[in-house]
């Protein structure tokens, strides 16, 4: 059988990668198209899907109106890139700041899960799991 795949964007916690490696999952970078840390988010698709993503709000978040770049990834292209593959999303976001994310975000569809740093290990492993 196949390991499951951890997409990450850059950034993402080393400890809780560590982690996840050694619980059996492969992690692999992902861009939001101005990092160039890994693969294009964009070109995710039914063969190179992953089974979890995280991210933070700053890597989807692209910069507004003309500082906007063309391989910008937004967080609309994400959410709808995980809606079609079915790709939980984990946003790695401080408990204090849910609420301001969350309307950032544009009330997040319900792949799109936020939660605190101190949670993302146990929030991955479950999803992964489950």
């Amino acid at each position: 059988m196949a390991r499951k795949r951890i997409g990450y964007f850059e950034g993402t916690d080393a400890p809780v990668l560590t982690a996840l490696m050694c619980d059996g999952y492969d992690t692999i970078p992902v861009s939001n198209g101005r990092d160039h840390h890994g693969s294009h988010a964009r070109l995710i698709n039914d063969t190179n899907r992953v089974d979890l993503l995280i991210a933070y709000v700053h890597k989807i978040v692209a910069p507004d109106r003309e500082a906007r770049d063309q391989s910008d990834l937004t967080f609309q292209d994400l959410f709808h890139i995980c809606r079609i593959h079915d790709i939980p999303l984990i946003v790695e976001t401080p408990s204090a700041l849910h609420h301001a994310a969350y309307e950032m975000l544009d009330e997040p569809p319900d792949i799109v899960r936020l939660v605190d740093p101190a949670d993302v290990l146990d929030v991955a492993r479950a999803i992964l799991t489950g």
